[in-house]
């Protein structure tokens, strides 16, 4: 098993008013940059990021609530992701730090936008790596995220595959099913396991400190009228990306605008305008029977939403870096890791 922490990362527990949190940090000088990690993850996955930024420059990476060492809480689902951006505030406060750069990795990537809407002057930078899109994931369409149904159907905890749920729980490290962790990470985190293989048991441990549960991963779910037959429920983690609980189109009306890069992967099989995680795409191609067809169930375009989000942002005054790369799967910090450390790099020095 390789070692959890790299070198040159330590680890420690910092009590807030919210839950007590876990952070990595490399020690440095000068305005931070904040590392929030996405859904079935830890700021594990964060280590070769943190070690490869400027020498010099401070790095923290925050465990969500649930996720990784921290605190294992309910996720109020109504609220979206603000239990988990809120959470990040007061982990910045207890440590003292007015301004950060803000990281977020898909879901961390709704986290940080969240933060952003609610208290701007926090952010000196966002980077959105990989970011869920500002309308939430799943049950929208067309760039304008217009919702599909009113109750969210096909979103939320009843889309998560039980037997994969299941394998979280019992810390399966196997890879003999599909619907293992370290499968799922292969197929679907990464488009490039093949040069990740010394750090992924790293990796897996980090998916499996995932706390299950109708609290916390995936959530509850309620029936649905619509196709699929599920709607999103109010408790848990997949429920605060559901469209009737997750909005941060906001952000381009923010008065300051923090610069944003907004950095992602053409092979990411997770967030994608053809996401195999997204309920109707999978029913267009038949892999979820009984798809009402397009005009009822639009699969969702979720970088498509996500750049015409930002270009809104950029013409309101805001600055916008894209960077596609090529080659990345859902983690690029990993598949391309040269071109995503030397992106951040320059925009935080920017």
């Amino acid at each position: 098993m390789t070692t959890t922490l790299f070198e040159g990362i330590t680890s420690r527990r910092v009590p807030t008013p919210r839950y007590t949190a876990n952070v990595l940090e490399r020690q440095g000088d000068g305005t931070p940059v904040v590392f929030v990690h996405g859904n079935v993850s830890s700021s594990l996955f964060y280590q070769p990021t943190m070690l490869a930024l400027p020498t010099g420059v401070r790095a923290l990476a925050i465990d969500l609530r649930g996720f990784g060492d921290s605190e294992t809480k309910p996720v109020d689902a109504t609220r979206g992701l603000r239990d988990f951006s809120d959470d990040v505030v007061s982990v910045l406060d207890a440590l003292g730090l007015d301004r950060v750069h803000l990281v977020g990795w898909s879901m961390g990537g709704g986290v940080v936008m969240q933060l952003a809407l609610d208290h701007p002057e926090r952010v000196a930078t966002l980077t959105l790596e990989a970011p869920v899109s500002p309308y939430g994931f799943g049950g929208t369409h067309g760039a304008d995220g217009a919702r599909n149904d009113a109750d969210g159907a096909g979103t939320g905890g009843g889309g998560a595959n039980p037997d994969f749920v299941a394998r979280l729980e019992s810390h399966d490290t196997s890879a003999d099913e599909q619907t293992s962790p370290r499968t799922v990470y292969r197929t679907a985190y990464v488009a490039k396991p093949e040069l990740q293989t010394e750090h992924e048991d790293v990796w897996v441990d980090s998916m499996l400190t995932t706390k299950t549960g109708t609290d916390n991963y995936p959530g509850d779910s309620v029936a649905s009228e619509n196709w699929p037959g599920f709607a999103a429920g109010t408790r848990g983690v997949l429920n605060t990306m559901a469209p009737q609980h997750f909005d941060v189109t906001g952000i381009v009306e923010l008065a300051v605008k923090p610069p944003i890069l907004w950095i992602h992967g053409d092979k990411d099989a997770i967030v994608s305008d053809t996401s195999f995680f997204d309920l109707n795409y999978l029913g267009q191609l038949g892999v979820v029977p009984g798809w009402p067809g397009e005009d009822v169930a639009p699969p969702q375009p979720m970088v498509t939403q996500t750049r015409a989000v930002l270009e809104r942002y950029r013409a309101a005054g805001g600055s916008v870096t894209e960077v596609s790369l090529p080659e990345a799967g859902h983690a690029p910090h990993l598949d391309e890791a040269a071109a995503f450390d030397a992106a951040l790099a320059q925009h935080i020095a920017g």
